[in-house]
């Protein structure tokens, strides 16, 4: 390369080395300074990369980086004892650089195949930010540019320096709110800013002092009258995507010029600027911003007073708003015997939508602050009550979120008399709720709770009546007709018109009974009790429920003839189940149906046919779920027989000595002699539905024979052991509470 040649090049890095330096100082973060020198850098000198290696407590540090060399990048960081000391402070070469036994970085540079490199130290006011390093994989010539990059050093870190400095401004004014949503300037402090304005004016000789305060909703800077003298300023400066503070007051906390600017901060956040400018060429100085310093000091502590009066005087009149809607919703739980006129009232206090929704998460009134009545649909429900069961079963609170609107609900659990009651689902409002929220959610459930009882007191008091009146129809002879017809008024049920009484029992799996007293399986029955007749009258409202003798009674009305059906059972028991399943207590519902009655006398008999039915479900046909009367076949006939000691006697004669021997015994002779009776003597079959061997059929086929003396091949006696059956499994209970099996 001629000198000719070498001098232009080194004048064009030497040009670029300006320009870049220039360019440097108007980026505002480090990354931004460190990224735009890495990229020109490479750009210009065709390396291979360029790396930007910053000190970091101890350790060598790549902030920027250009060129993929992972040999190299990947060996960082780099202990700074374990490299040159020079780095930090000489521009240095492949060969002006320490050998490698003598610095580390030299090592990694010699592995990667590095063939020339060269660093430029960043130091500035003797503080050693770091380096910087260039690299190429071929041989180049360096030219001797040393002073010209250990200058160009000195401008990089001015650069850093400048924007660090810039950083920490950035992060003062970050996350700028004001004090208080609600803050309300009165008088008083309107005389402290002009206080505040005329001893900043005349204490620098200013010709004009305001004061700006941030609105935190309209994002904005907001002139706060009285001024200091006249001038003309901006009244509103809107704060835009850049934060920094000193982009809309430039003469920020800075000294030497016409304007000067200094923040009020409370709490480490800046809520306001005190503003002062000369109409002159006079400058500010060091001892006017202390002075203004000083003032902003004061306005924050006047304007701190303020929010913490107003506040008190807030809460104060928040407490007695309460206590005004506290005494209208206690009103409104004695006027009307609903919910609605509690939920609107709640709706307008919360200013927003207001669900309540019962112990199983059905909702039961809806409103919201605008009146409009219930427009959720059916879908809606469904999910919203699928997701609140889905929490309800873990949290006293949760949250869940609208599938429609989006919006989210929280959910309280309203109880009272020590049981769950139901639910107060209120739209969530922004932000976190203050304790005068959480005041407000409390008497709100309160109230529902007083409204709840209420409803509750009112349905036992019906349901005892209800207990009464099943107690005086269900007799095999009624003593006092106009009494069952007062009662029947009472409940608007027609007596006259022909109906279906069904019976159901309710069993626990053994999963809720372990564990667990009478008394608390009897709640969960109680439980699914509730679930089952409260939704019934979504279906059909004329279908009354009771209890009688410790069983849940329907009786349904036979409005047309598909009630008569076997469909329409299905359907209902199909409806039944799921209402059981919404308290997610685990258990078996079984129903029996009596045939229809048309007089008041009949229903003794449809109730009797019911339990009969019942019996037989629980003996032998519980997978069938329920079953009618009119389709149990012979057994309709055998409930005309009297249940007497003459059936107690043919059943201990017939099936007796199997009882005994099957208790306790693995071996169950009473349920094989039955299996083989189904199966009309076959033996194959019998013995696929035992699942166990023939050998082992024919073996207890011949026990059986032996303890009862009989032979099965008689049709006669087959007859007979069918009939016991049968008749066991009518009475079997009854038969098993008297003494006819306790001794052989």
């Amino acid at each position: 390369m001629t000198i000719e040649k070498k001098e232009k090049l080194m004048r064009k890095l030497e040009n670029h080395l300006r320009s870049t330096a220039r360019h440097l100082i108007k980026f505002d973060t480090e990354e931004e300074v460190l990224q735009y020198l890495t990229e020109s850098f490479r750009s210009e000198l065709y390396c291979d990369f360029v790396g930007v290696i910053l000190n970091e407590e101890g350790d060598f540090i790549p902030k920027a980086w250009s060129g993929n060399i992972p040999a190299v990048t990947d060996a960082f960081p780099l202990p700074i004892t374990h490299c040159s000391n020079k780095l930090l402070n000489l521009s240095l070469t492949i060969e002006k650089g320490d050998p490698p036994e003598i610095c580390l970085l030299s090592t990694i540079l010699k592995k990667a195949n590095v063939k020339t490199w060269f660093t430029v130290p960043f130091n500035y006011n003797d503080f050693q930010f770091g380096f910087c390093i260039v690299g190429f994989l071929n041989y180049v010539p360096l030219l001797d540019m040393e002073a010209p990059f250990q200058e160009f050093g000195k401008d990089i870190a001015v650069a850093m320096a400048m924007a660090r400095e810039k950083n920490v401004q950035q992060n003062k004014i970050k996350g700028i709110e004001w004090i208080s949503k609600n803050l309300s300037l009165n008088a008083p402090l309107e005389k402290h800013v002009e206080e505040i304005n005329l001893r900043a004016g005349k204490g620098t000789n200013a010709d004009f002092a305001c004061i700006y305060l941030y609105n935190e909703k309209e994002n904005c800077f907001e002139y706060q009258p009285p001024s200091y003298g006249l001038m003309d300023h901006s009244k509103r400066i809107v704060i835009e995507e850049n934060y920094r503070l000193s982009k809309y007051f430039p003469h920020l906390e800075k000294t030497g010029g016409s304007q000067l600017s200094v923040p009020i901060v409370i709490d480490l956040r800046t809520i306001g600027v005190l503003h002062i400018v000369h109409k002159k060429e006079a400058v500010f100085t060091e001892n006017d911003l202390r002075l203004l310093e000083l003032l902003s000091n004061h306005i924050a502590a006047v304007l701190e007073n303020a929010r913490l009066f107003n506040n008190e005087k807030e809460q104060k009149n928040r407490l007695q708003f309460l206590l005004d809607y506290q005494q209208a919703l206690v009103k409104e739980t004695i006027k009307d015997d609903t919910f609605d006129g509690i939920t609107s009232m709640l709706s307008n206090l919360f200013k927003n939508q207001v669900i309540l929704f019962d112990r199983f998460l059905r909702p039961i009134s809806f409103r919201d602050h605008l009146d409009r009545e219930n427009k959720l649909h059916s879908d809606q429900i469904t999910e919203i009550s699928r997701r609140g069961k889905e929490k309800s079963n873990v949290h006293d609170y949760f949250t869940i979120q609208d599938p429609d609107s989006l919006d989210i609900l929280s959910f309280w659990m309203i109880n009272g008399g020590g049981s769950l009651l139901g639910y107060l689902a209120i739209q969530s409002s922004e932000g976190e709720m203050d304790e005068i929220d959480r005041l407000t959610i409390e008497v709100a459930r309160n109230i529902c709770s007083i409204q709840f009882i209420k409803q509750k007191l009112v349905l036992d008091a019906k349901e005892q009546a209800k207990d009464s009146f099943f107690s005086r129809l269900l007799v095999e002879k009624i003593e006092e007709e106009e009494g069952i017809f007062q009662y029947a008024s009472l409940f608007h049920w027609n007596l006259f018109q022909s109906h279906h009484l069904a019976v159901l029992s309710i069993s626990l799996d053994n999963n809720e009974i372990i564990d667990s007293n009478l008394f608390e399986q009897q709640q969960k029955k109680n439980l699914i009790w509730d679930s089952i007749k409260s939704s019934l009258p979504e279906l059909d409202p004329s279908i009354l429920t009771g209890t009688h003798d410790e069983k849940y009674i329907l009786v349904v009305p036979l409005k047309e003839e598909n009630t008569h059906s076997k469909k329409f059972w299905h359907s209902l028991y199909e409806r039944i189940n799921k209402w059981a399943d919404e308290t997610s207590v685990q258990c078996k519902v079984l129903m029996g149906v009596g045939d229809k009655t048309d007089n008041v006398k009949g229903y003794y008999m449809s109730y009797q046919q019911a339990i009969q039915s019942l019996n037989i479900l629980n003996s032998r046909l519980d997978y069938l779920g329920f079953s009618l009367f009119s389709e149990l076949g012979s057994y309709t006939i055998l409930h005309h027989l009297n249940h007497s000691v003459a059936i107690d006697l043919f059943v201990k004669k017939q099936l007796g000595p199997l009882i005994f021997y099957s208790e306790g015994k693995t071996t169950d002779l009473f349920n094989t002699l039955h299996a083989f009776l189904q199966n009309n003597g076959n033996i194959k079959n019998t013995a696929e539905d035992l699942f166990i061997h023939r050998s082992s059929l024919l073996y207890r086929i011949e026990k059986i024979e032996s303890l009862l003396d009989i032979q099965l091949s008689d049709a006669e006696v087959r007859f007979d052991l069918m009939m016991a059956f049968k008749l066991y499994d009518m009475y079997g209970k009854e038969i098993e509470r008297n003494t006819l099996f306790q001794s052989k």
